[in-house]
């Protein structure tokens, strides 16, 4: 149970958050599970996500809630159980005792950052038309226009996401950071990153695979 306060705490408390919206391509990095973990899927989470928006923690707890359900997990948003704000280490352990959850799904928001990149130039070759009245009809003929190379600069939104264990203590078992370029829907980038979650939480059997 130590570890469980341990990993509930950092995240739980660590409520410094900024602000996250939409998706445009998401993916998974700094993945990681424990091997040594051989318990059956997990199947009643509590899902955390810290967030200062009420909405936005709301959205984020009921994307990873709807796509656990796929997995045959009874999943929780903590938001129905502490709807003021994210729950801290001893709510989460009360919430454990009472409900019987065996996993927690925690979300926490990282501060976005700023990707450069350089768009290579190129030569495009538009058509151009002109009509010439002695023959009646149109001429075609392509002119050559160069475009310079320059920097672009893109919105990287971040999160982790760590997965608990309340069974014999209490251990992380799963954890990953989410990337996004270029957010925009909020509803997107939760379902986008949910769904990229479960699927590498089936793949570890963590939770079942999906119906």
């Amino acid at each position: 149970m130590k570890s469980l306060l341990k990993v509930i705490g950092i995240t739980a408390l660590g409520c410094l958050i900024g602000p996250m919206s939409g998706c445009a391509s998401s993916s998974l990095v700094d993945k990681w599970h424990d091997p040594g973990y051989q318990a059956p899927p997990l199947g009643k989470m509590l899902v955390i996500a810290i967030r200062k928006s009420a909405t936005k923690r709301r959205i984020w707890e009921d994307a990873f809630a709807g796509e656990l359900a796929k997995s045959y997990v009874t999943a929780t948003a903590s938001y129905s159980l502490f709807p003021d704000s994210p729950p801290d280490t001893n709510q989460v352990i009360a919430a454990i005792q009472t409900n019987g959850y065996d996993g927690i799904l925690v979300i926490l928001g990282l501060p976005s950052e700023k990707d450069m990149r350089y768009i290579h130039g190129n030569i495009s070759s538009p058509e151009d038309r002109v009509y010439n009245f002695y023959w009646q009809r149109y001429w075609s003929y392509y002119r050559e226009i160069e475009h310079s190379g320059y920097l672009d600069s893109q919105t990287v939104a971040i999160s982790a996401i760590d997965v608990t264990t309340t069974g014999n203590g209490g251990r992380l078992i799963w954890g990953a950071t989410s990337r996004t370029s270029d957010p925009g829907s909020v509803t997107d980038l939760q379902k986008g990153i949910a769904g990229l979650v479960i699927s590498e939480l089936a793949k570890q059997s963590i939770i079942s695979p999906k119906k």
